[in-house]
């Protein structure tokens, strides 16, 4: 039986004889259509400054122990501020919260000046209103390519009811109808 709104001649051959070979702008077109939550990741930087940057690179790792981890670009301005916080904290952003994924994504000076802000385990900021917050200890870090792995352990979360912003496809996502 054909899954619906999926063409016969789609699923007669999934995969071409010869793939090519995954050059940085291939691998970002085929990762793009994995649809992935958005998070706003922060820690307390030099001195107690906030420090936070939009991120999709965020995972669950483990239940026992709970872990989760996330990556950041080896390249990134806010690198040796992570690297320097024994803490972070995972805001996973409501649908809501599109606006402040996109001041955290750019280099504006003050992203921290929109949104309720809070001080989380370390002095990692914490947003209100997201649909989950994890606030983490570092238990690794490990370079792998050009980016740097974050492994924490969950010590707090808060899990609440409302519908998570996605990105898909280079676009925010919102969630359709559960099926």
């Amino acid at each position: 039986m054909q899954p619906p709104d999926i063409p016969a001649t789609a699923l007669a051959d999934p995969v071409p004889a010869a793939l090519p070979v995954p050059t940085p702008p291939l691998l970002r077109a085929a990762l793009g259509r994995f649809a992935t939550g958005v998070t706003i990741i922060t820690c307390a930087g030099p001195g107690g400054a906030p420090v936070g940057l939009t991120a999709n690179s965020f995972s669950a790792l483990s239940l026992d122990p709970p872990l989760v981890l996330w990556s950041l670009r080896q390249a990134s301005g806010s690198l040796a501020a992570f690297d320097a916080s024994p803490h972070f904290a995972v805001n996973v952003l409501a649908e809501s919260q599109v606006d402040l994924s996109r001041r955290f994504a750019s280099s504006q000076a003050d992203k921290f000046a929109e949104g309720a802000w809070g001080a989380g385990l370390g002095g990692a900021p914490v947003l209100a209103g997201c649909a989950a917050v994890f606030e983490c200890e570092v238990a690794s870090r490990q370079v792998a390519g050009d980016h740097v792995l974050f492994i924490g352990r969950v010590l707090r979360l808060a899990d609440l009811s409302v519908a998570p912003l996605l990105f898909q496809g280079g676009h925010y996502r919102m969630l359709g109808e559960v099926l």
